[in-house]
């Protein structure tokens, strides 16, 4: 109690004397001037990458797979035979049929001679024509299902995994592989219908995709969904992307729409913005004290945004060293842009 009482001031206060000193001092930033600058106004969508052809490989038949040609990752031609299911029950009922069919021909054959010196009624001469034409469609039928074992490349593309191994039973719903066309890539993407006339077929859009280093195409809006989505009020629109575009199917994309309109605004680069529940602030230097300031934020391009409002010309933005300012505290600018 006694020396709790005879303790000096600072220390009473719990205050640490230098090491109060070292965190007092002001933060160091860099400092971006507010110039407005001519910013073409555009309004961004997420989209997905989309093959222009894309399709399972199904068997139309079940049976067991006697040969499978499954390359993955690799590209085939249009026709390529991807498995065959064993047929040999088919092929031995194409036989009987043949078998059959040949003897009926021959039937018909005589009874022709012979209805020509009417030594046979027109009736039996029809009835053995029907038979020839009868026998004729069961091999008609037995040879389409012999097709149907095996399955086929229907367009040009790139394989994907292998699904099933040789011996296999499959049916009509296993699922052998699947193939896309990746020739023509397009990318999906949804606008709220207000902005419908921004992306009639020809018009050109920006698409942005992530990665290292980041990629951005210019895409040609090919077509729009025939109706707008009547729970979000949103437009599906498909957009081309440029031939050679290195993406993949099903990549993840930002499309910019541009709107038409070039506006003057400030641009500061995205870490300088700090994202609120209400609103985005950002960090002002004013008589050397950081003074925090709402802004609305309009497009992001790259590591770049553009504010709408709350900037005036001549206000200097903390770009670098926010996470060390303080409202109120005072600051120091070791560069200014």
């Amino acid at each position: 109690m006694l020396a709790a009482c005879h303790a000096k001031p600072d220390e009473a206060k719990g205050g640490g004397g230098k090491g109060d000193k070292k965190n007092s001092g002001p933060a160091l930033v860099d400092v971006l001037v507010a110039r407005p600058s001519s910013v073409s106004d555009s309004v961004e969508a997420n989209g997905t990458v989309v093959a222009n052809d894309f399709v399972e490989l199904h068997p139309e038949v079940s049976g067991r797979i006697i040969s499978l040609n499954v390359q993955e990752g690799r590209r085939v031609s249009k026709g390529t035979i991807i498995a065959r299911i064993n047929d040999a029950d088919l092929r031995a009922q194409l036989q009987k049929t043949n078998a059959v069919l040949r003897v009926a021909q021959l039937s018909v054959n005589r009874l022709e001679k012979l209805l020509k010196v009417q030594g046979v009624n027109q009736a039996d001469y029809d009835l053995a024509v029907s038979q020839v034409q009868s026998g004729q469609a069961d091999a008609a039928y037995t040879q389409a299902l012999i097709a149907k074992t095996v399955v086929r490349a229907p367009f040009t593309g790139v394989l994907g995994l292998r699904q099933v191994s040789p011996g296999a039973y499959v049916t009509p719903a296993t699922i052998i592989a699947t193939l896309q066309a990746d020739n023509k890539l397009k990318v999906d993407f949804t606008l709220p219908e207000a902005y419908n006339a921004l992306v009639q077929p020809g018009a050109k859009v920006t698409v942005n995709f992530g990665g290292n280093p980041p990629r951005r195409y210019s895409a040609t809006v090919q077509a729009l969904e025939s109706q707008i989505n009547q729970t979000t009020r949103n437009l599906t629109v498909r957009a081309l992307l440029p031939a050679g575009a290195q993406v993949s199917p099903g990549a993840f994309a930002r499309v910019q729409v541009p709107t038409g309109a070039a506006r003057q605004r400030v641009v500061v680069p995205t870490n300088a913005i700090m994202p609120g529940d209400k609103s985005d602030q950002v960090v002002l230097v004013k008589h050397g004290k950081a003074q925090m300031q709402n802004v609305k934020t309009g497009d992001r391009q790259n590591d770049k945004i553009a504010i709408v409002s709350g900037l005036a010309t001549g206000d200097s933005v903390v770009t670098n060293g926010v996470l060390f300012t303080q409202p109120g505290k005072p600051v120091k600018v070791r560069g200014v842009k």
